[in-house]
């Protein structure tokens, strides 16, 4: 089967500023994808272009099996949020939907019509009269009603209060449910990836430092603390991705490819929150980070 996203040594690069570098990925059909990272990580350069917004300087990518944004064909498969969740303030509700209506072949009519009726918003209302919250529906409404096989979102919850988000991301499961789209969701906020995703990308620095199938890369990484000691110290196979001392004491996040070794050490679990932390943190500490399969970065 079609890999949802494909990329190959991808890099970006603004004038002397580097945005992605030498990112290889792949990610497998049917998955629902979280993308996260600090700021200035590459997630809204990456999300770009595979939309084909923006072409690479080196390196390759293709969505769905081909080239982004190559002819109307394959812009139809595919959909694309950004985190402003842009809408038209001049244009009503049912202006927006009319005008999804023209510009998509397979557009979703009855589909839409539902989650505007269910998100109980005027037709007849300005877009720009609308809340924060609610524009945001209505923009994720015209993308999902375009009905692509992949829908992109570029944080599109950012702004949104915790009931807001939480609306969001019910229409959104809803509608990927309802219409079999898959999803690219970029995010900050980790909760709301754990409840929507079950394949993650991390970014740090521009690189791909994790990816994979989330329950492997959790069953992969461990917590332990013991008596304070050099990374050097733990044994052979372990990989740290992250390193904490105090006076008596040290905390270790590790990668095993198979079952923890025994050791004078206790074991904590590790969260997806935890996980991601200690490999954003990778950037600050110097430790080389790790990388995840299940078809994702080596």
């Amino acid at each position: 089967m079609t890999a949802i996203l494909e990329a190959r040594m991808l890099g970006m690069t603004y004038g002397r500023r580097r945005a992605l570098t030498e990112c290889s990925v792949t990610i497998p059909p049917g998955r629902m994808v979280g993308l996260v990272g600090p700021n200035g990580a590459g997630k809204s350069t990456l999300l770009k272009l595979a939309c084909g917004v923006l072409t690479p300087t080196s390196g390759s990518i293709s969505v769905l099996g081909r080239t982004p944004g190559t002819g109307p064909e394959q812009l139809a498969r595919v959909g694309f949020l950004a985190q402003d969740a842009p809408v038209y303030a001049n244009l009503s509700v049912g202006d927006h939907l009319r005008l999804g209506a023209r510009l998509n072949p397979g557009w979703g009519q009855g589909f839409v019509e539902r989650r505007i009726a269910a998100l109980e918003l005027d037709p007849r209302q300005k877009a720009g009269k609308l809340s924060g919250g609610q524009r945001a529906q209505l923009a994720l409404a015209v993308a999902a009603g375009k009905r692509p096989e992949l829908l992109i979102l570029d944080e599109p919850v950012a702004s949104l209060d915790p009931l807001a988000r939480r609306a969001f991301l019910e229409h959104l499961t809803q509608s990927a449910t309802e219409n079999g789209t898959r999803v690219i969701l970029s995010s900050h906020l980790i909760s709301d990836l754990e409840r929507f995703c079950d394949y993650l990308i991390v970014l740090v620095a521009s690189r791909v430092r994790l990816a994979g199938n989330v329950d492997q890369i959790i069953a992969a990484h461990h917590r332990i603390v013991c008596t304070r000691r050099d990374p050097g110290a733990l044994p052979a196979g372990l990989e740290v991705v992250s390193a904490e001392h105090a006076e008596h004491q040290s905390t270790f996040v590790v990668r095993s490819d198979g079952p923890l070794p025994p050791g004078d050490w206790v074991t904590q679990p590790l969260s997806m929150e935890d996980l991601v932390l200690a490999y954003m943190g990778t950037a600050e500490s110097g430790i080389r980070s790790a990388t995840q399969g299940d078809g994702g970065a080596r």
